[in-house]
């Protein structure tokens, strides 16, 4: 009697321990179930590997850099990336931008808990002046590559000179063995100098990604497009509205044009970043006529922005704000200075 007394308490424990944990792969969204499949987009920011490039201006983000950019600190900030999209059900196609290099997405979907899910990556060099590009993560069992491409952005001298920036990322391929779909990843150019003094870099940057969607829209009037990324604009800005030609997805749905789904959140005053207390609606996602109006066996819904309160530190001044991994020389350990962004294609 005496070891079964003791013995009993002890299996109540291992009984409910087993109970509370759940596994990670019962967090991954039942797709089919549910009839949706989930796209996202985040701002990882600044997602370095250790390595100074000699190329680029990334020293402060190794060891022995301003930021002490240590090999635990990076382990810390993929375990925190990997937790974001582990919480937003394992999307099968994921968006992101400044990340650094291919190394810092291969070791994002294999040195984390995104390494049970079948998760490549698709991402070429940039020239941008830091060292950060832009990638997408997708699940190989739903969506199969055809081709990898990029827009270049070369600025006009009468724009600006000697600046680089992001290149537009362009990934063709075949959803759930059926929709034939293109996916743009972008990252624009900052709004430093000023809102208005910087707008021309993102309106012809704007102007580029409209050259390559009507191209595909020549080829294919009814083709499934779904652009996404940073902007560094809003959608009633002149980068989006006007030059690329985003209308908001209230407005009546026309063939071949493309519809902002993050307009109705802008409306609202809703943003995905923080500046000095104004929420900016940065992050967006815009698709193509035919996922909208029925040419497509998918179906985009509105975009929407995850912002978890766990995803946020208490400004004193601002309020609830992303925590970011730095401010300024100061670690903090969090997450992003963005709240990422997702929209849900539902099956007809």
């Amino acid at each position: 009697m005496t070891f079964i007394k003791r013995i009993i308490p002890t299996l109540l424990v291992i009984i409910l321990i087993s109970a509370c944990a759940t596994p990670l792969k019962t967090k991954l969204k039942d797709f089919k179930k549910e009839g949706a499949y989930r796209i996202a987009f985040y701002n990882v920011e600044n997602l370095f590997d250790l390595e100074d490039a000699p190329d680029k201006a990334d020293e402060e983000f190794t060891p022995t850099g301003k930021k002490e950019w240590t090999a635990d600190r990076y382990q810390k900030k993929l375990d925190n990336l990997a937790k974001v999209f582990q919480e937003m059900g394992y999307p099968p196609i994921i968006g992101v931008c400044e990340v650094e290099n291919a190394k810092v997405l291969e070791d994002l979907i294999n040195k984390t808990s995104l390494k049970d899910y079948g998760y490549k990556y698709a991402h070429q060099e940039s020239p941008d002046f830091r060292g950060i590009d832009v990638g997408m993560l997708y699940m190989s069992s739903l969506f199969s590559v055809e081709a990898t491409n990029i827009t270049r952005i070369d600025f006009p001298k009468e724009i600006v000179e000697d600046y680089t920036t992001r290149d537009i990322l362009h990934v063709k391929g075949t959803f759930r063995g059926k929709e034939k779909m293109h996916f743009f990843i972008n990252h624009w150019p900052s709004r430093r100098g000023g809102l208005e003094a910087s707008e021309p870099k993102r309106v012809y940057v704007a102007t580029q990604l409209r050259k390559e969607t009507m191209k595909i829209f020549k080829e294919d009037p009814k083709a499934n497009i779904i652009i996404t990324g940073d902007f560094n604009d809003e959608p009633d800005n002149n980068s989006l509205l006007y030059t690329l030609n985003a209308k908001p997805t209230s407005e009546k749905i026309t063939a071949s044009e493309l519809y902002n789904c993050s307009s109705a959140l802008d409306k609202l005053g809703k943003g995905t970043y923080n500046y000095r207390g104004n929420w900016n609606m940065l992050d967006q996602f815009i698709v193509s006529s035919a996922l909208l109006d029925g040419s497509c066996s998918l179906s985009a819904t509105d975009a929407a922005i995850f912002s978890e309160e766990w995803l946020n530190y208490n400004d004193k001044k601002y309020g609830p704000t992303p925590s970011r991994t730095y401010g300024g020389p100061n670690y903090y350990g969090g997450f992003s200075d963005h709240y990422p962004v997702y929209l849900d294609l539902r099956v007809r």
